[in-house]
């Protein structure tokens, strides 16, 4: 069978194939999440999302192909680690591309790690993303992270690339 678009926004768009319903990105669009080290810190950030209806901390992430039509992930990635964090990274390699909730959404994202980090200016996002920028000792994340869904924080699913090894040992 061929997918129906049941609807399609800017961004994305519902499909069904026979009795599967699932979200698409629109227009190509892909994500590039970013895995920022920086002398034994990661760099996270925090903000409000809309479908969850409170604050999530991730790790920093954009679209690709959003504004500018064949932007490479690298590009991208370096362009939202600035934007939302404040940080230049001196190199960023492309590590995989992952999916994320394959039962309901077709999108796949690039995993990038960003080092020899630079702070060059406060980041926080485009107008109206109010982003708060963290920087978590990589020893600590496992306790960062538990404090921060006590709080009532959403946490994101690619969280677990950094509580992995914690979770398998306990």
């Amino acid at each position: 069978m061929t997918a129906t678009t049941v609807w399609e926004g800017k961004y994305i768009k519902v499909l069904q194939d026979g009795t599967w319903e699932y979200v698409s990105r629109a227009r190509g669009i892909q994500a590039a999440v970013i895995l920022a080290i920086d002398d034994g810190h990661v760099v996270l950030v925090e903000q409000y999302r809309v479908p969850l209806g409170k604050r999530c901390l991730e790790l920093p992430a954009g679209l690709v192909g959003d504004e500018e039509a064949g932007e490479s992930v690298e590009a991208s990635a370096a362009r939202e680690l600035e934007e939302e964090t404040g940080y230049r990274a001196g190199v960023i390699a492309p590590l995989g591309f992952f999916h994320s909730s394959p039962g309901m959404v077709s999108e796949g994202f690039t995993l990038v790690r960003a080092t020899g980090l630079e702070r060059v200016g406060p980041g926080g996002g485009d107008a109206g993303e109010n982003i708060t920028v963290l920087r978590v000792p990589v020893a600590e994340i496992a306790d960062f992270v538990a404090a921060k869904r006590a709080d009532g924080v959403a946490i994101d699913v690619k969280l677990l690339l950094l509580l992995g090894a914690g979770m398998l040992a306990g």
